[in-house]
């Protein structure tokens, strides 16, 4: 177990890294197409760690990790079911979730910020909670 809490540190530390970065009492409106297309990278790569992190976990736990074209929704359901995070956070993540997809397939200059301002606006609190969430399936 020691090995999995280690795993987890190393990317909790990067994603403190994220929140530290992001404009969270920024106009997105007034940024450019590339600060902006930064601003979708930093939650791109949030979210990113978060599956990292119960990807580790579920591993941890020997249970096979989601395939298919919706892993990533799969990868959610089983971490809420496995009691890694709370219905709450599980519900929290569809709007990253959906970020994810849209910036992977889509184009950086086609991000409105109005769509992005409040998945930065509610970072810090949906990072909290999960954060929240490992202390309790992590026994911390």
């Amino acid at each position: 177990m020691a090995d999995i809490r280690y795993r987890v540190q190393a990317e909790l530390e990067n994603i403190d890294k994220i929140i530290r970065d992001m404009p969270v009492n920024t106009t997105l409106s007034s940024l450019s197409t590339l600060e902006l297309a930064g601003v979708g990278a930093l939650l791109n790569s949030f979210y990113n760690g978060l599956e990292n992190i119960i990807k580790q976990i579920i591993l941890s736990r020997k249970l096979p990790l989601p395939t298919g074209e919706t892993w990533h929704k799969d990868l959610v359901e089983i971490a809420c079911t496995e009691s890694i995070i709370s219905e709450s956070t599980k519900d929290g993540f569809k709007e990253y979730l959906a970020f994810r997809h849209f910036f992977s397939h889509g184009y950086t200059f086609d991000l409105d910020p109005a769509r992005i301002d409040p998945l930065v606006s509610k970072i810090e609190s949906i990072y909290k909670a999960f954060k929240n969430d490992l202390e309790l399936a992590l026994g911390n």
